[in-house]
């Protein structure tokens, strides 16, 4: 049974970060990309960073820059290091793989 749980959200002042991590079970952790997404309120669900097997990593126009993508396969679990956050940044969470979702952590940004 796969499952994806996220942790480490939370409300943060603008210009603060956050490390979101994402834990995954059910299926071969290192061998698969991983991809974060984010869903703001009123919006659909956009990717927001990628990261392959081998720790290559794409990221979202909106992110680059601020956000970093990490994974550790020992622990089968992805990171997002999230810098300069801004309003706009506030969403639910997830990450994903495949068709699978995790079932997110809200972060909230204030100004």
């Amino acid at each position: 049974q796969v499952r994806l749980v996220e942790s480490g959200g939370g409300l943060v002042q603008a210009g603060g970060s956050l490390r979101l991590s994402c834990v995954a079970s059910g299926f071969t952790f290192s061998s698969y990309a991983l991809t974060w997404y984010r869903q703001a309120p009123g919006n659909g669900r956009e990717p927001v960073a990628t990261i392959s097997p081998n720790g290559h990593t794409n990221y979202a126009d909106s992110v680059r820059g601020r956000f970093t993508v990490s994974r550790d396969n020992a622990k089968n679990t992805m990171y997002l290091q999230m810098n300069s956050l801004t309003p706009e940044d506030t969403a639910v969470y997830c990450c994903g793989w495949t068709s699978y979702r995790g079932q997110g952590t809200q972060v909230t940004v204030s100004s």
